[in-house]
């Protein structure tokens, strides 16, 4: 049977076709094929946009945006936005045909029968390509949308806005905006007693309408105040709305909610409203004495997530007021014991410093940090550096000075933290050099903060998004190329695919079944040791990888001893004589805490305990590692480098010890590639209490020799998860 099926049934042959047809049949007369038609032609832009363009599927979906039927002309402005904003810059028909004059109206009078998709897609497309050119359009526009602001849907009511918004931004007469602004306030609020997830969606696009409009909502203060079973994600929404909205007028009640929010047994929406408490003292002009005396309410009460927080806050509305609410340093004061968080201490710390000359017990008050320095997290160390100079800077007097060398000892000599150890320096050379050009830099007046409420959002990336309410980028508070890839994906036709897995058949049918190359070859090293073919070497041994690097040199060229190359580090001045060019004794050393190293000094003394090999590193400097070691150039196979190594309480095993010398006289550098120290008895790591010895063998290059270096061995060892350690040593 010619063109059957199994069971005998015929199917017709399709018409006959010229090969110059085109898309000109004319259109279903059902609405439901002709709106279906209009997304398989979005789909056929995606996937062959030349094909759509050239066959007239674009004109022809432009067509229907004049179609009778609503939902032909909603499906048809989807399908044109789609393809006007694909990968690439879209088709320049589609954007021509929604921006066209006579759209506008036809979209506008179709709003009104569709469904609530196709309203909002509709009221995108005249956001996106219809803004009113003149006062009179603006108005006739606002007129037509308005009734949708009563809308069920969310999404609709969040579309109308942005079209009423744009519509607001083309009026001239500030009394119709104002009462557009106020028409479009009560919608928004409406959206707040919805589910919580459109209630988020809403706060997300009313913070960005509240950034631009900060009058639209003034008079709805009320409705943000939180509610007992409001989820936290609204509550932190709310709060910084309440924060945006609050006018003078507003203030009070304002600042009464927030004392109570900031007495909830939730700690992270307590900070929140103390933050708000903050930024309401920058921002509301004259309100800045109510936020203060609030903000010393709650240091009062002793809380210790309050307490921390307020001191961060007030910290901020000192920089917003300099030198204007001096007195409530006292009251931060009496609570200094409370701050334990890095963020709380370092805001403190940094109160003290800059009213060190109107504080009498700025040196207790700073000591008191100093004595555990370095146990202190790096936001806080940073701000004692800082505070200790301005304090010098403005009591130049003998405990300034002893409290300031021993924060810049610290800094400079046992510190890892880049960031601590340049700041160090910094001062350390201006001191020295000019501490008139001290002053100058560091008693220099900081800029005026403009808010404590968190990151403000940028005017610009608020008129960016403002264009996208209703969509993700709303709620991202970002733009939607941040968070969409805009690359179009490959599509792979199933005849491709066929044709792939026929070339490849063909092309193994081709070989003959032979083995290929490489299976040739790996066959031809498997013969015996009659066959011509060399047998194949044996793999290199993996290279011990050099973690420590170029620590102790700063130009040293790649060597088997890493460090062997570089010159030696240049030993800094004592604090005592770069503080001297101010015209002050030298003070005595101080401690930093019991059981620490002096500061006069990298490492304490050799201990006694250990004779044979003496105690160049001890735990407390080493993060629980000890250090005892000599060098033995004596000994009969060539010289070696004795360590012992005790873990005495760095909370796990040690492992991956590498041994490394900076440039010295004798041009000794460790044997082992990368300096890789083997343990005593085959040990592969080093268990809290345990201890191990290695022997780390030697060799002497006279291209490694610095006859400059005198009797002085610079050493550097690393393991896991230590880190790297420096010490010297005598070169005997």
């Amino acid at each position: 049977m010619e063109g059957g099926s199994g069971d005998g049934q015929r199917f017709p042959s399709p018409p006959p076709t010229s090969s110059n047809h085109t898309h000109s049949s004319p259109q279903d007369d059902d609405p439901y094929v002709r709106k279906t038609a209009a997304i398989c032609v979005a789909k056929l832009a995606d996937i062959a946009p030349d094909l759509a363009e050239d066959r007239g599927f674009i004109a022809a979906l432009a067509g229907l945006l004049g179609d009778a039927n609503p939902m032909v002309v909603a499906n048809a402005v989807a399908a044109l936005c789609e393809i006007a904003d694909a990968p690439g810059g879209g088709c320049p028909g589609a954007a021509a045909a929604l921006a066209a004059p006579a759209t506008a109206s036809t979209l506008v009078r179709a709003l009104n029968e569709c469904t609530e998709w196709g309203q909002v897609f509709i009221l995108d497309a005249l956001a996106a390509y219809h803004a009113p050119a003149t006062p009179a359009a603006a108005e006739a526009l606002a007129e037509r949308v308005a009734p949708r602001l009563q809308h069920a849907n969310a999404a609709v009511v969040l579309s109308a806005v942005k079209v009423l918004v744009a519509a607001a931004d083309a009026l001239d007469d500030a009394t119709l905006k104002a009462a557009l602004h106020k028409k479009i306030g009560p919608p928004l609020i409406t959206l707040l007693a919805a589910e919580p997830e459109v209630a988020y969606v809403a706060l997300r696009n009313i913070s960005l309408l509240v950034a631009r409009y900060p009058a639209l909502l003034a008079h709805e203060v009320r409705s943000f105040f939180v509610k007992y079973n409001d989820p936290a994600y609204i509550k932190a929404e709310k709060l910084g709305c309440l924060a945006a909205l609050a006018t003078p007028r507003t203030l009070d009640q304002v600042l009464l909610e927030l004392r109570e929010y900031a007495a909830e047994v939730d700690a992270d929406f307590a900070r929140r409203a103390v933050r708000a408490v903050g930024a309401l003292a920058v921002r509301v002009e004259g309100g800045s004495e109510k936020c203060v005396n609030v903000l010393l309410d709650l240091v009062a009460t002793r809380v210790g997530h309050v307490v921390q927080e307020a001191v961060v806050v007030i910290r901020d509305v000192f920089r917003r007021f300099p030198g204007k609410y001096e007195s409530v340093i006292s009251s931060l004061a009496a609570c200094l014991d409370t701050l334990d968080e890095p963020d709380a201490r370092a805001a403190m710390v940094w109160i003290i410093g800059e009213y060190a000359d109107r504080i009498d017990n700025a040196a207790d008050l700073l000591e008191g940090f100093v004595d555990g320095l370095p146990d202190e997290p790096p936001a806080v160390q940073l701000a004692l550096v800082t505070a200790a100079v301005k304090l010098f800077l403005k009591q130049p007097t003998a405990r300034p000075q002893a409290l300031i060398q021993l924060v810049l000892t610290y800094a400079t000599q046992e510190s890892d933290d880049p960031d601590l150890r340049d700041r160090a320096f910094i001062y350390w050379r201006l001191l020295s050099a000019d501490p008139e050009a001290a002053k100058a830099v560091v008693l220099a007046d900081k800029p005026v903060i403009a808010g404590v409420a968190g990151p403000a959002l940028d005017p610009d990336l608020v008129a960016r998004l403002l264009p996208h309410m209703a969509s993700l980028a709303s709620v991202y508070h970002k733009p939607p190329e941040a968070f969409v890839s805009r690359t179009r994906l490959a599509v792979t036709r199933a005849a491709d695919l066929e044709a792939a897995a026929a070339a490849a058949a063909a092309e193994e049918e081709g070989g003959g079944g032979g083995v290929s190359a490489p299976t040739a070859a790996a066959d031809a090293g498997a013969v015996g040791p009659s066959s011509a073919a060399a047998p194949s070497p044996p793999p290199a041994a993996p290279a011990v990888p050099d973690l420590i690097g170029d620590l102790l040199g700063l130009d040293m060229p790649p060597a088997p001893a890493v460090l062997a190359g570089a010159a030696p580090a240049p030993t800094p001045a004592p604090v005592d004589d770069l503080l001297g060019g101010l015209g002050l004794a030298p003070a005595a050393p101080a401690v930093l805490a019991a059981g620490a190293a002096p500061a006069a000094g990298l490492f304490a003394p050799p201990s006694t305990s250990a004779p044979a090999l003496p105690l160049l590193v001890p735990a407390s400097q080493g993060k629980g590692l000890a250090i005892s070691a000599r060098l033995d150039a004596a000994c009969p196979g060539g010289p070696v480098y004795r360590l012992r190594l005790a873990n005495e309480g760095t909370g796990g095993p040690l492992s991956s010890f590498q041994l490394q010398f900076n440039r010295n006289a004798r041009g000794y550098a460790p044997a082992a590639a990368g300096g890789a120290v083997v343990l005593d008895g085959g040990l592969a790591s080093i268990p809290v209490g345990g201890v191990a010895t290695a022997a780390v063998p030697l060799t002497a290059s006279p291209t490694l020799a610095d006859p400059a270096g005198g009797a002085r061995l610079q050493v550097a060892v690393r393991c896991v998860p230590v880190g790297v350690l420096y010490f010297e040593d005598a070169l005997a």
